[in-house]
């Protein structure tokens, strides 16, 4: 499906931090329900990317290194899963063996069309928006 397990943990993850303290993995892994093991994964996707910083040392962890006022849902899923299609045949470079210019596959634009419904909707709200109403 479109919003896989990782993309949600993420959203979890910026959420935890949403409050503007320093958090630690395994505090934010047991508040949101992730494993220890995916919450560090997503962190360090997470953190590469800019939208949190971490803190070493016995009173480190991490916290938010961005805006929620300037981020919406589709920033941070496309960190996680940057291809973020509801099909494979929409993949740039799929031989598709119905869908061509000469002959577009109904479905195809069809999907095509609820993508970009999709895409709209999800840069639409920031997450401040979300997180504090």
């Amino acid at each position: 499906m479109l919003i896989t397990k990782e993309c949600d943990y993420a959203i979890r993850i910026i959420r935890a931090l949403s409050n503007g303290e320093t958090d630690s993995i395994p505090s934010i892994s047991e508040k949101e329900q992730i494993t220890l093991a995916n919450a560090y994964k997503i962190a360090r996707k997470l953190e590469k990317s800019g939208y949190i910083k971490s803190y070493r040392g016995s009173t480190g962890g991490y916290s938010l290194n961005c805006d929620l006022k300037q981020i919406t849902l589709y920033d941070i899923i496309t960190v996680i899963d940057p291809k973020m299609l509801l099909i494979e045949c929409m993949q740039t470079g799929f031989d598709c063996p119905v869908h061509s210019h000469k002959s577009p596959c109904h479905v195809h634009c069809e999907f095509a069309r609820i993508q970009k419904n999709l895409n709209q909707d999800l840069k639409k709200y920031s997450l401040a928006k979300i997180f504090l109403e």
